[in-house]
Order: C-alpha cells, then sequence, then structure tokens
C-alpha cells in the first residue's frame, strides 16, 4: 500500500474581503474569497485554473501575507501542521517556502540580478548552474532588472525559487512569456522536484501544460474552489468532470472548439444565494438556492448538490 503523504500546506474555509469606499464616504466589506479549502501534499502538484478575476492569485497572497492593508481574511491557513501566521511566515519564506510572482516587477530594480537569485542562503556556483538550465547567459547575472525582456526576468525569478529545495512552492502564472517549449522544460522541473518531495501550487493560463505534470486540478469560480479532481479525470474527458462549470472550463478550451456558455461569472458585489454557478447551469434545481458545501464524489471534491 502506497505511503501516505505528508499535508505541507492546509487551507480552510478561507475567507477574504476588501474594506473599500462605495459611495461618498460610505465603506464597506467586498468578500473576493468565500469559503475556499484547499490543500497541498509532499510529492504533489496542484494547479489552480479558472477565469480571470476569479480570485486566484488573491489565494497565493493570503496564503504569503501580501494582501493590502484594507484586507481581512478568516479561515485557516497550516503549513507543516501549524498556523502560517505572520511570525511563522518569517521563518520560512524565502527558505522552506518560495513563491513565484506573477508579475516580474518583484525584483529590486536597484540590485543586479545575480546577487538577487544567490540571497543569503545560496552560492554564486548554484546560481550559475540554474541560469544555464534556463538559457540565461552568465552575463546576466551582472544586470539590472531594467536591462531584461520580459521572458528574461520570469526566467531569473524561477530560478531565485528553485535555486534551493523549498519544502513548498507557489507559483503565480510562472510561464507566461517563455516559449513553448521552455515553458514544458519549466514545468517538467517542478515535476521532478515534486518528486523529490516539494509540494508546489501552480497557478496557471497554461492549461495544457499543467495537465502534463499536475497531480490534481482545483477549478476557481466567482471567488471559490467548485472542483478539485485528479488531473487523469480531466485529460479523460468532460463526462468524467463533476462540476457544470468544471465540464463548460474544459469545452472552452482551444482543442475543443472554444465551446462557449451563455453568462458571466458573478461580481463579488453582487453574489447570488447558494451556488454561484446557478444562472448559468443547465442543470439548476431548487435544491441549488440553499447552502452548497464542497463533498467527495468519484475520488474528487464538488461544491455542487446534484453532482453524482
Amino acid at each position: 500500500m502506497e505511503e501516505s503523504k505528508k499535508t505541507i500546506l492546509e487551507v480552510k474555509d478561507l475567507v477574504v474581503s476588501f474594506n473599500m469606499y462605495k459611495k461618498g464616504f460610505r465603506k464597506e466589506d467586498l468578500e473576493v474569497i468565500h469559503s475556499l479549502s484547499i490543500d497541498v501534499k509532499e510529492k504533489e502538484i496542484v494547479a489552480i485554473v479558472g477565469s480571470s478575476g476569479s480570485g486566484k492569485s488573491i489565494l497565493a497572497s493570503a496564503i504569503l501575507g501580501l494582501l493590502p492593508g484594507n484586507a481581512k481574511t478568516g479561515g485557516s491557513i497550516d503549513y507543516m501542521g501549524q498556523p502560517l501566521d505572520d511570525v511563522r511566515r518569517k521563518q520560512v519564506l524565502g527558505t522552506e517556502i518560495a513563491y513565484i510572482p506573477q508579475s516580474v516587477d518583484h525584483l529590486d530594480p536597484v540590485m543586479k540580478v545575480g546577487p538577487q537569485v544567490v540571497g543569503v542562503h545560496s552560492t554564486k556556483e548554484k546560481q550559475r548552474k540554474m541560469f544555464q538550465k534556463y538559457q540565461l547567459d552568465e552575463k546576466v547575472e551582472q544586470m539590472y532588472p531594467f536591462q531584461l525582456s520580459g521572458g528574461m526576468a520570469r526566467r531569473v525569478l524561477i530560478s531565485a525559487a528553485v535555486l534551493e529545495t523549498p519544502k513548498l512552492i507557489i507559483a503565480d502564472e510562472p510561464t507566461p512569456g517563455l516559449s513553448v517549449d521552455l515553458a514544458m522544460e519549466t514545468l517538467k522541473h517542478f515535476r521532478k522536484i515534486a518528486d523529490e518531495g516539494t509540494g508546489i501550487l501552480l497557478i496557471t493560463h497554461d492549461i495544457d501544460l499543467a495537465f502534463e505534470v499536475a497531480d490534481r486540478i482545483a477549478v476557481f469560480y466567482a471567488g471559490t474552489i467548485v472542483e478539485i479532481s485528479p488531473t487523469e479525470d480531466f485529460k479523460r474527458g468532460k463526462e468524467y468532470l463533476r462540476h457544470p462549470y468544471s465540464q463548460a472550463f474544459l469545452a472552452a478550451l482551444p482543442q475543443n472548439e472554444f465551446q462557449p456558455i451563455p453568462g458571466t461569472q458573478p461580481y463579488a458585489g453582487n453574489l447570488p444565494e447558494g451556488c454561484l454557478f446557478a444562472n448559468r447551469c443547465p442543470y439548476v434545481s431548487d435544491r441549488c438556492s440553499g447552502e452548497i458545501p464542497m463533498r467527495e464524489v468519484r475520488g474528487g471534491k464538488v461544491r455542487c448538490v446534484n453532482a453524482t
């Protein structure tokens, strides 16, 4: 029997809201993440997919403590079985937890990129080997971020994150700006790192590439996760998925001829009661207006009362 894997990251019932001005001087809390739960185990890549604006990057920021000052959070985030609070983050960020941000602006503009990648925990020898792997010339280490192309800057960020062997990598759209071959090589490298024990939370729009390396796929919709299932189910076809949105999402991919569905994702400030997908769902019923818990169905998890 396969040895059970240790849970590295566990997010339970996460709620994120932003205190914002609505009209005049009236402020209100705009809830953008709702009752979200997800976990990442050692030796596992969990890919997060979904349309733009569904809250994927906000989840990464909440885990890493990077939310702005007007944000409020609820629920819990545990790392290696302990709460990931501000004190714990200071201990593990940059060493045990690595972050690949979506924006290349995270590079220090007044520091050469070589020393940035080496930091205080690694060596120039390791940095040069990683630059070689990601097709970065040795002279790049003496450049400043403004001298890099977008693709070069992204490869520098990836190099910094995987230079050592962290226990958890959170990668927020790591492949835009890379060639298809280099993007695939990057994700294959992630797969190798995961096989050696690291857990990886991969936020991506490169869904076809994620299908080749991820163990599970989590589908985001309107600020929460509607389905988490083995990647193999997505590769087999939409009839093997559990949530109507997951099925529609898969059908809308280019290889499936961009099959659209009517309607739009609801705005965070005007969410419907019950199922957030109900107004676009072909299987909607009276049961969809009540509470919609996450439950286990056919080896996956789904937020749908009608899924079988």
